[in-house]
């Protein structure tokens, strides 16, 4: 079965600026319960609600093929990428993983974790 992903907002039009217009994902419809988006064949659901805590670690992310050049366009439409001190990130906030996967994470306006992975070509 085809997979639903699910987050949540306390500010949907916030959210569905952010996610159409900066991460550029296809709004399918703006409902009363949800924003959802279609990104790579997958649904995304972003829940309207009225109240809660943005998870502590990564909620959602993407694969993608040119990591430095989707974070640079991203950076221009001024995302601000996460430092964390226990991974060693290049200038781009970037951190190549032991497997040679490049991962790098950002917030969407409610404070979700949201990341970028480009893996290893094999």
């Amino acid at each position: 079965y085809p997979v639903i992903a699910m987050i949540a907002t306390t500010q949907p039009e916030r959210a569905k600026t952010f996610y159409s217009e900066v991460l550029g994902v296809k709004l399918v419809e703006d409902g009363w319960f949800a924003l959802v988006f279609t990104a790579g064949g997958t649904r995304l659901h972003i829940q309207k609600v009225k109240q809660f805590s943005p998870l502590p670690f990564t909620a959602l992310g993407w694969a993608v093929t040119d990591i430095g050049a989707t974070v640079a366009k991203l950076a221009r439409e001024g995302v601000e990428f996460e430092r964390y001190k226990e991974m060693p990130q290049d200038d781009a906030g970037i951190w190549t993983a032991p497997d040679g996967a490049k991962v790098c994470w950002f917030k969407d306006p409610d404070g979700n974790t949201l990341s970028l992975t480009q893996f290893p070509s094999k």
